[in-house]
């Protein structure tokens, strides 16, 4: 992965400075062009010697459902032409990684076994930007093997209150 990696820094930062405008709108179109270019098949099909750069735009635009500014077109235009289409996801995250170390912020997956309310939701960002003594961005994903409450991870920290999480602790204190 470190070559992915150093592939996706120069395009994320070029992104990053061009974008200084408006990061909130650049990181929602590029999400949108990584979980597209995330696809297998679509980089198989970016892959085929009989498909031209054109044909690989106009599918990952049409399937990222999200309307692209001028300055999304050609840079989506420039990583399909100079062969980068598998790095886009990465390129992303380094871009997210960037714009977060500007506003001093951090992105926090909560994962829930069941689907939070939004009120639910702001109380338990609240409680977490407390914990880890910073803004989040927090996004939900639902992980039904939980069984229930959650688990939240940001970077590289994890806080885990799953009921899953509890049987393990109980499981290896009973068998210790």
């Amino acid at each position: 992965m470190a070559e992915l990696a150093t592939i996706a820094r120069p395009y994320a930062e070029a992104l990053f400075q061009s974008a200084k405008g408006d990061l909130e709108g650049a990181a929602r179109w590029l999400d949108a062009l990584a979980a597209v270019a995330a696809d297998a098949q679509l980089l198989q099909f970016a892959d085929n010697p009989k498909v031209d750069d054109q044909q690989v735009f106009d599918v990952v635009a049409d399937v990222a459902k999200a309307q692209l500014p001028q300055n999304a077109q050609n840079f989506l235009r420039m990583v399909i032409d100079n062969g980068r289409l598998p790095a886009l996801p990465e390129i992303a995250l380094q871009f997210r990684a960037l714009k977060n170390a500007q506003s001093g912020s951090s992105d926090a997956v909560v994962y829930s076994a069941f689907p939070i309310d939004p009120q639910a939701l702001g109380d338990v960002a609240g409680a977490l930007e407390k914990r880890f003594g910073r803004k989040l961005n927090v996004s939900v994903e639902q992980d039904p093997s939980l069984i229930g409450g959650i688990r939240v991870v940001v970077g590289d920290e994890v806080l885990d209150t799953s009921v899953k999480a509890r049987l393990e602790q109980m499981k290896v204190a009973l068998t210790a």
